[in-house]
């Protein structure tokens, strides 16, 4: 019989990244198993949350052109949707979130304005998204109309949009209610300068991720109870900064109280998630999965009395012949 240690050992090398606060725990199913299967195996009295996300989609509805190189014939909203129905079957306790630039990138957008990207995330399932640099490209009042076709939350914790057509559409945080536990979500997006033309993202304002985002963290821990805090980040991820970048890395290290940070900007293809230690030196989990919808990420959290007792996490690959 295979050793408990060796079969971790081998779903490592398989490319699951896994956390294990109070002790080995045993995969379930093994790694070869179905690409909806769960990653972890909650005993009695355990719950089993999912956490499924996606960054930097950039209006890639279709699945990739088969003349790119690199990922021909990977993608599509349609197999996406097909992946988080079947996870959802598997794991009811399945949250669905988005890091940011939804927009931009194929004629989908230049034609209709953000309403098929919205409307697919909204028909897939997603729960809530952050905003994106290239959401901001068509300006603030298009950005609006464009979120009229978001069945979900928007939320952006650093970018103050009061005053603004954002207002009445995104939230500066959000709680959802997963298999009887509290789930509380920030977002994060990225300084304008440079990345976004000053007229198309007036009248809202930046503000300092940092403090914005350990001032969220703790109302949700606190006031709303969240037994799970996530940020959608679209700040980008700079495990080694050459400048003054300010990352989900960055963040991660002086704020206590983050669980996983969904990562997006830099369209960095992690091949497993990433552990940063927090001030308190606990692990923030941090997870970019590339761009165009290429992948999805998955992130599996076991809590027992609401406290995360485990966690593991994989790259999904859409074209796993198991989707089929």
């Amino acid at each position: 019989m295979t050793s408990r240690r060796a079969f971790l050992g081998a779903s490592i090398a398989a490319g699951l990244s896994l956390s294990f606060p109070k002790g080995l725990r045993p995969l379930y199913p093994p790694a070869r198993a179905a690409i909806w299967a769960p990653l972890l195996e909650p005993s009695k009295g355990e719950t089993l949350i999912t956490i499924l996300h996606t960054n930097d989609t950039h209006s890639q509805i279709d699945p990739i052109l088969e003349n790119d190189k690199t990922y021909a014939g990977k993608g599509g909203v349609a197999r996406r949707a097909t992946l988080v129905k079947r996870v959802r079957k598997e794991n009811p306790n399945t949250l669905m979130i988005d890091a940011g630039d939804v927009l931009q990138g194929t004629p989908y957008f230049n034609f209709y304005k953000g309403e098929v990207e919205y409307k697919a995330m909204s028909l897939i399932g997603y729960d809530a998204g952050t905003i994106g640099n290239h959401e901001f490209d068509n300006g603030v009042e298009a950005l609006a109309k464009a979120y009229q076709f978001a069945n979900f939350d928007i939320v952006s914790t650093n970018y103050d949009v009061r005053g603004s057509a954002l207002e009445s559409r995104v939230k500066p945080h959000a709680v959802k209610e997963v298999g009887g536990l509290r789930i509380g979500l920030f977002g994060m997006g990225i300084r304008p300068e440079g990345l976004i033309t000053p007229d198309n993202f007036k009248p809202v304002k930046y503000l300092d991720p940092v403090s914005t985002v350990r001032e969220a963290v703790k109302l949700l821990r606190e006031q709303e109870r969240s037994a799970l805090v996530l940020g959608m980040s679209h700040l980008g991820y700079y495990p080694n900064p050459q400048r003054d970048e300010v990352g989900d890395t960055q963040v991660a290290a002086q704020v206590e109280g983050i669980d996983f940070i969904a990562s997006g900007h830099t369209h960095t293809f992690m091949e497993k998630p990433v552990m940063q230690k927090n001030p308190a030196g606990q692990d923030t989990i941090i997870f970019q999965v590339g761009r165009s919808g290429i992948y999805v990420g998955r992130v599996d959290f076991i809590l027992r009395d609401g406290k995360v007792t485990a966690s593991a996490g994989r790259l999904l690959d859409l074209r796993d012949e198991s989707l089929a």
